[in-house]
């Protein structure tokens, strides 16, 4: 599972740093580090420690691409609750009030809902 944590991390990294460059390219520039939301506490301070974990074996190479990153200021780890993941309701089958909370919290609204 943690596996998977970090593979998604550093998937995610990947794609933030080329929205950066396509920013860049249309002179968007943004000092800024983009913002990478986890909901796995663990993976998170295994990411921004520079101690070596020896369970960490296999996701060494994630696991450093991951730390270079928030070293140089390109990305900067938060943690999310569970419960306020916002792209559940692009990932999950969820029932309608988890369904409507979620699409409340992004400021959607229902065009076809009476008024």
């Amino acid at each position: 599972m943690q596996r998977q944590k970090y593979r998604t991390m550093a998937q995610t990294t990947c794609e933030l740093k080329w929205v950066r460059q396509i920013l860049e390219e249309i002179r968007f520039s943004n000092t800024y580090p983009m913002k990478l939301w986890c909901h796995n506490e663990a993976a998170m301070h295994i990411a921004s420690n520079p101690v070596y974990h020896e369970r960490t074996k296999h996701i060494e190479v994630d696991c450093h691409f991951i730390r270079e990153n928030v070293q140089q200021n390109l990305i900067s780890t938060s943690y999310v609750k569970t419960g306020d993941q916002l792209a559940d309701v692009l990932t999950k089958a969820l029932n309608g009030v988890r369904s409507d909370f979620i699409c409340n919290k992004l400021g959607m609204i229902n065009i076809y809902a009476p008024t």
